[in-house]
């Protein structure tokens, strides 16, 4: 039997890096978190790192402002796979510079996970979260390290448990707003699936330097649709407020003062 990778996660303290680790772990890959010293300080994520070790894992200290410490975990695994929050994508800088250091890695994956940068279309209003993403993948391609990026759309967590209802926590019963005409579909994914998907990635010579995209057909909906899917649940009709795209555009514009 072919030897697992060792991969070493970082953000396992979030939801998704909590998955990976959980899925790395399942498949018997021997599995490295990056923690900082003041995680054990948070009850949460204290518990998810304590919950890990128990696991397997193996818990090592630094951070991605310690370049040291980013190359001493480095040269302990495989692969290295990065599940770090949207404000720190440029963070990744320092991490992909102990990664071509340390010149041992087979394969990095690094913290994208929703639309494709280099695909997606949106109004001028990414506040540059696309642009980030697109700049580390450049800067990956660039320094010739070994990648695999996972694009998999919508986590279902953020949008599903409200009905893409920007105002609620769960799913209306009287009526719903719809913005456009409701028609557009998306692809709607589960954390642990993508993370799934993604330590399956990592030894298949399929992925090297790859765009992979998850997109089971099963899990894409319009807004519509769920609609329908909830009120034939729920055994009523909802009141459909239409939202013109414009007017959400304008109320957008209104509110954060972005340049259309």
């Amino acid at each position: 039997m072919e030897k697992k990778s060792r991969i070493l996660i970082i953000g396992v303290t979030g939801n998704l890096g909590f998955h990976l680790a959980k899925a790395s772990l399942h498949f018997s890959h021997p599995t490295f978190a990056l923690f900082r010293d003041s995680a054990f300080s948070d009850p949460i994520k204290s518990q998810k790192l304590h919950s890990l070790s128990n696991s397997g894992a193996t818990l090592l200290k630094g951070s991605l402002e310690d370049e040291a410490s980013l190359i001493e975990a480095i040269k302990q695994v495989d692969v290295v796979v990065s599940a770090v929050s949207s404000e720190q994508v440029l963070a990744q800088k320092l991490l992909i510079s102990a990664i071509k250091q340390a010149g041992c890695i087979k394969r990095f994956i690094p913290s994208e996970f929703g639309a494709d940068p280099d695909k997606v279309q949106i109004s001028n209003m990414a506040y540059n979260f696309y642009t980030q993403k697109a700049e580390i993948r450049r800067l990956v391609e660039a320094e010739g390290i070994p990648y695999t990026i996972i694009s998999c759309n919508f986590f279902m967590s953020f949008l599903i448990p409200s009905l893409v209802q920007p105002d609620l926590e769960t799913p209306p019963r009287d009526k719903a707003t719809i913005f456009g005409y409701g028609d557009t579909k998306g692809v709607f994914v589960k954390e642990s699936d993508v993370a799934t998907f993604t330590i399956s990635a990592v030894d298949d010579p399929r992925t090297l330097n790859k765009v992979v995209y998850l997109r089971p057909p099963g899990n894409v909906y319009s807004v519509n649709e769920l609609i329908e899917i909830w009120e034939s649940k729920i055994g009523k009709k909802l009141e459909k407020i239409y939202e013109p795209e414009e007017e959400l555009l304008k109320k957008i514009k209104d509110i954060y003062g972005v340049c259309m």
